[in-house]
């Protein structure tokens, strides 16, 4: 497989435990801002269930899709 691809991508899991329907959007914001410094650009942002905890079900979470330049 080739590696001439324009650009990478990273799929990152943001979990966070909900309290009532709010998202710590502090805590969204410091994932996203330390990402771009590393150049990434957020490209898709997907809720989704996060399966990875003990016990039954899944916690909501985010998908979070970053896009950046190869090279």
């Amino acid at each position: 497989m080739s590696s001439s691809y324009a650009y990478e991508y990273k799929v990152v899991t943001f979990r966070e435990s909900l309290v009532g329907d709010a998202l710590d959007s502090d805590k969204l914001e410091k994932v996203l801002n330390k990402h771009a410094e590393d150049g990434w650009q957020l490209k898709a942002l997907t809720a989704a269930d996060v399966k990875g905890r003990i016990g039954p079900g899944a916690v909501e979470g985010l998908l979070l899709t970053f896009e950046r330049p190869r090279g």
